[in-house]
This record gives structure tokens, sequence and C-alpha cells, in this order.
């Protein structure tokens, strides 16, 4: 499948039923099977999957937080002259969470009584569960603060380091949480003793981070090829150097994604293409050979068959990855 849509492609993501869909700068909501939903009245800034596995919980410059399915859309919750531009969710507790600012905001998928607002000194940049869906990560200046997702006046951890902070990824074990920088680098931590881990070495700003092979590897862009970081043992990447895949001086890879229980990993790059690896055969599979516009968006689905991306004027497609 390869169609146009004529705005920049927030996100691609799967359903649980493994139907792709597609979040536009437009405000709609594009689905494999056809249907288009008006979800925004005006730009789509974030969206992730419901988590339900049925359709997509949006962020938009409109200040409201929206559920599209096939069959229309449903707002849940609005802040009014403000962006949405981070949105998290978790299927283990059905919590859904998003940015406004310097606010963090959860709700409950099932509870629509349930509402949680936890402030911070600086504006939030991204933010995401741990795997059991109870505790929050939010990138801000300075580091990340954990919050546990359903309790009302706490004090927040703090995972202290100079800098802004813009991207997060939880190990699926919960025993790390990656930080992509506004410098070329990402930095992490082990929560349980707050052990600092400085991962460089990369040419461009890392914008996308993907865990694999349930958990042994740390998929990321930001240079030539895929970096891949070990994580297997009690360490992590300590100690250890990243392995970098499908090196190609003629482009920037800029949005990674992957299976999270298989060691395969798609990439999409700056100069319109997109490919797929099994890490384990180191077998590269082309998806998309044309040149155009940056990758914007891209998915991997949860077996690892099939891949969707889209780019920065509206380009969009889905294929055969694995099998």
């Amino acid at each position: 499948m390869n169609q146009s849509f004529d705005a920049y492609v927030t996100s691609a993501l799967f359903e649980a039923s493994g139907r792709a869909l597609f979040a536009l700068g437009d405000g709609t909501v594009r689905f494999e099977s056809g249907e288009s939903v008006a979800a925004h009245d005006g730009a789509i800034l974030a969206a992730v999957v419901h988590p339900s596995g049925e359709g997509l919980i949006s962020g938009g410059d409109d200040g409201r937080l929206v559920w599209s399915r096939t069959t229309g859309s449903e707002e849940i919750a609005k802040v009014p002259g403000r962006w949405i531009d981070a949105v998290t969710a978790s299927p283990e507790s059905k919590l859904i969470a998003f940015a406004a600012g310097r606010d963090l905001h959860v709700r409950d998928a099932a509870d629509a009584k349930f509402a949680r607002t936890f402030a911070h000194e600086k504006s939030v940049s991204d933010i995401a569960f741990d795997p059991k869906g109870r505790r929050l990560a939010v990138a801000t200046y300075g580091g990340a603060w954990l919050w546990y997702a359903r309790i009302a006046d706490q004090k927040p951890a703090k995972l202290a380091w100079a800098g802004s902070h813009v991207a997060l990824a939880w190990s699926p074990d919960g025993k790390f949480l990656i930080s992509a920088m506004q410098e070329n680098q990402l930095h992490g931590w082990r929560v349980a003793d707050e052990k600092n881990m400085r991962m460089g070495g990369y040419p461009a700003k890392v914008k996308s981070l993907a865990f694999l092979a349930k958990g042994e590897m740390l998929a990321t862009s930001g240079a030539n090829g895929v970096v891949i970081w070990p994580f297997s043992g009690s360490t992590g990447p300590m100690g250890k150097q990243a392995a970098e895949v499908g090196f190609d001086e003629s482009a920037l890879v800029v949005r990674v994604a992957g299976a999270p229980a298989l060691g395969w990993v798609a990439a999409g790059l700056d100069d319109g293409r997109v490919w797929a690896c099994d890490l384990a055969g180191q077998r590269i599979v082309p998806l998309k050979a044309e040149k155009g516009s940056a990758i914007s968006a891209l998915a991997m689905s949860a077996d690892g068959a099939r891949v969707a991306w889209g780019d920065e004027d509206g380009g969009a497609g889905v294929a055969q990855a694995a099998g």
C-alpha cells in the first residue's frame, strides 16, 4: 500500500488487530482500510494507540485529546489555549497520559471521572509509561521526573542530568530509562540506584528509540545506520560498545521501529527510504527504495511482519517486512 495524504505524517501506528493507521498534520486520522476521521481543528502533534488496541489517541494544537476510531472521534480531555504535544498510553493499566506546557495529565480509559495533574518547573518534552503502566517518566530540562500515575499528592523522583531531554524509552524490564538529548547523545539511568550512563558518539540528534529482542537491544536513530546498544545483563550498556547496522554515508537514519519481542528493526531515512533488518541474520530488506521527503513516522507490527511509514510531505505506505 502506498498513499499520498498531502499533509505531514505525525505518526504511523498499528492497532492490536494489525491494521495500520496514520495521524496527520491536517488534523485527520487515516486508516489503512480507507476510512478518514476529522479529529482536530488544526494539526495532530502526537498520537499513540488507544489502550484497548482499537484506534488512536491524539493530541493537537487545538488543546484537545481525542480518541479516533473508524466510526468517528470522541473528545477525552481539553486544555484550552495549550498545545498537547506528548501522548502515551498503557494497555496494561488502561491509563492515558498527555502533556501540555509544564503539566502532565493522566486519565483512565476505564473511568471517565479519574484525572490527575502533575506540574513541572520546565516544559515537558516527552512522557513514557513503565512496562506495568503504573509509573510515568517525564523528559524535561535537567533530567527526567518519575511519578506514580494514580497517586494525587506526591513528590516525584528526579533523575538529574544537565541539559535538555527530548525523548524517552523504558527498558521492557523497567530497570533502565533512556533519554535522547538536545545534544547528539543519549543519557541513561539504572532506575534502582540512579546510576548514570552516557551514550554518545552520534553525528546527529537522536529522535527515535526502540527496544528490541525482549529488551536485550536498544535501536536508535541519529547516525548513518541504525545504532544498536546491547542491554543484556544487570549493567545494560555500561562498558559496552554500540554496533551500527545498514551504514550508508549518503543518508541519516531519522526514525527507528521494532517488534519488542523480536530481533527485527525498521529504519526510516532522511532521504525517504525505508528498510528492515533481521538482526540475527543481518539481512536487510528494502521496503521503500525510491528517495523523497524525510521519513517522519515509522512503526512495525508486533509480529514483525509489517512496517508502516509516513513522510514530511504526506507520502505513506505499508509493506511486508518478514515472513
